[in-house]
């Protein structure tokens, strides 16, 4: 029997979608993978951004003669031990370390919450004069620190505050930089509607903050807290001004090691170590946090 032919397919209708050829995969949800050049880069950049550190190690472990010597060795050594003894017994280090986590964490906790609290003050609270304290906050970012130094340890002399640590902590509360730094993440970050349909189910300006604004900016502040505490840490200048070496901080607990005619390179190295170490253990607790906050900004519905 003669087999009849196919009827002819429908015309698609007006209007309608046309349909993906077979064989097609779509574009959307597809992995990338970087090619042999990207990964090759990443792995210069790690090795070159990790050296430093790893000479830290070397140099620690080592003596001086054996960092004196040309090429130097590459390796650790066995004298990390020694070193650190010798770092106890030329400075209160351990003292240091513990006036350095007192007083670079009340700054970073005073300084995370008060910016925050202006940050969502200037962004989305409407009163008058505004825009002109935010102008002179922003304003004072341009004046030298240094300039302040003599009246403000006239000011702690007059409060017998010298060579104590509120001396260093208290003016490092607040900072310009953080409450615009806030404001315009929280400009970008919070929606107005959000605030809105709070204050519509009866929500204070406190409870707003609290239970809206906090959980919001917490990247934010994660990476706030990480550059306050590094800049308290590595703060030499007034620590310096403000307190002696019975009370010191590691920065300038570090000044007297390696004393003498020749430094001894390697004690200061171990010194450099120990103060290290604490830093690299506030961004270990605040790095999931800052990548977390940049994954969730990444991924939209």
């Amino acid at each position: 029997m003669t087999r009849l032919a196919d009827p002819p397919a429908a015309p698609p209708a007006a209007g309608a979608a046309p349909r993906p050829r077979r064989g097609r995969r779509s574009r959307a949800g597809r992995t990338l993978h970087g090619g042999p050049v990207a990964y090759t880069l990443l792995v210069l950049a790690v090795l070159v951004s990790a050296f430093p550190f790893y000479w830290t190690i070397v140099a620690a472990s080592r003596s001086n003669a054996d960092l004196a010597q040309v090429p130097p060795a590459l390796l650790p050594g066995p004298n990390l031990m020694r070193n650190f003894e010798a770092v106890t017994e030329e400075a209160d280090i351990g003292k240091a370390l513990v006036n350095s986590v007192i007083v670079s964490g009340s700054i970073t906790l005073g300084t995370v919450l008060c910016c925050t609290l202006a940050g969502f003050a200037f962004a989305k609270l409407r009163f008058r004069g505004r825009g002109a304290l935010l102008a002179v906050t922003v304003g004072t970012m341009m004046i030298p620190p240094q300039l302040g130094v003599i009246p403000l340890f006239m000011l702690i002399a007059e409060l017998q505050w010298v060579n104590q640590l509120q001396a260093v902590i208290l003016p490092g509360l607040v900072s310009a930089f953080g409450v615009f730094f806030m404001r315009q993440y929280l400009v970008q970050s919070l929606p107005d509607e959000l605030i809105e349909a709070a204050r519509v189910d009866g929500a204070s300006t406190a409870r707003i903050f609290w239970s809206i604004v906090v959980p919001i900016a917490r990247p934010g502040m994660a990476v706030l807290g990480l550059l306050t505490f590094m800049a308290a840490w590595n703060d030499f200048f007034w620590p310096i001004v403000a307190l002696t070496s019975s009370e010191p901080t590691v920065q300038v607990a570090l000044r007297q090691l390696g004393g003498g005619y020749v430094h001894d390179q390697s004690v200061i190295m171990a010194g450099t170590l120990l103060g290290t170490l604490p830093v690299l253990l506030v961004f270990g607790l605040l790095g999931r946090q800052i990548v977390g906050g940049i994954m969730q900004g990444a991924v939209k519905g």
